[in-house]
């Protein structure tokens, strides 16, 4: 099972920082169910208990710096012990994910409208057809305003307590998008030099995000991390039934509807519908 996802998602692709691949379980043990998730966090375990899943998928690592310690006085070490409990295996695939073609970017960009096209925000240099890479560039069918774009991202990801913030004029055109799935300002200066209108990313930083604005050439657009992320769940879901071919018929792939963005509830804000 995990031989056909790394063909897929080659944990080779992952950043040198990263820490993909199984974090418990034996790989020779039947899958009869798989979860896909963003966050290997408690209520996602509990989830895969309940539906007797087999193993889980998650985007991001649950250990993914040094451990000296699993024991189950810590919420990870806690985690851990539920797991291998239940017989639950886990499987991360992060950046090899977010570089794959297509990946979580591509995903991404799928559910905020963007057409076909699609090429590397930054490619990797080792992919010498040039597919792979982190974040994507693509096109609107037709130009509209920053604020038709930023309602039809809110609207084509999963609702979140953040929701999605704008920098930029509301009524200026745009028709070229960069995004990134996932926290993406160090993603700004390849967004401006690659001349787009708009950039669709998350977790930007006041003053990144200040400076950046203050050229006034290319707009913001904020999105919730886990809300950024979460369209590649049912991407590689399917691709990974293709994947294991006839064998699909056996397995049950379903993806998390789980809301696990880090943020429950938002206080203060204007009426982001007003003109």
């Amino acid at each position: 099972m995990t031989a056909a996802f790394e063909r897929l998602y080659d944990p080779a692709w992952a950043a040198s920082w990263d820490a993909v691949g199984l974090v418990c379980g034996d790989p020779g043990q039947p899958v009869r169910r798989i979860l896909f998730a963003v966050d290997p966090v408690a209520e996602v375990v509990d989830e895969a208990v309940c539906i007797q899943a087999d193993l889980v998928i998650t985007h991001h690592p649950l250990l993914l710096r040094g451990v000296h310690s699993v024991a189950a006085t810590t919420p990870k070490g806690r985690l851990v012990h539920r797991l291998i409990g239940s017989g639950t295996a886990l499987y991360t695939a992060h950046t090899n994910a977010d570089t794959a073609a297509p990946g979580v970017s591509d995903a991404l960009a799928a559910a905020v409208g963007l057409t076909g096209g699609l090429r590397p925000l930054d490619p990797d240099p080792g992919d010498p057809e040039g597919r792979r890479g982190i974040g994507r560039i693509g096109t609107l069918p037709e130009p509209m305003t920053l604020r038709a774009f930023a309602e039809q991202a809110a609207a084509g990801l999963p609702a979140t307590a953040a929701g999605v913030r704008v920098s930029g004029d509301l009524e200026r055109p745009v028709r070229t998008v960069a995004v990134s799935g996932g926290a993406g300002d160090s993603l700004l200066g390849a967004a401006r030099a690659a001349g787009v209108d708009v950039f669709l990313t998350s977790d930007l930083r006041h003053h990144p995000a200040s400076e950046f604005a203050e050229h006034g050439d290319v707009a913001l657009v904020d999105t919730a991390h886990w809300a950024s992320e979460w369209p590649w769940l049912a991407d590689g879901a399917s691709r990974l039934a293709s994947a294991l071919g006839g064998r699909a018929t056996n397995v049950d792939v379903r993806v998390s509807a789980l809301v696990t963005d880090a943020w429950s509830q938002t206080f203060g804000a204007p009426d982001s519908t007003a003109p």
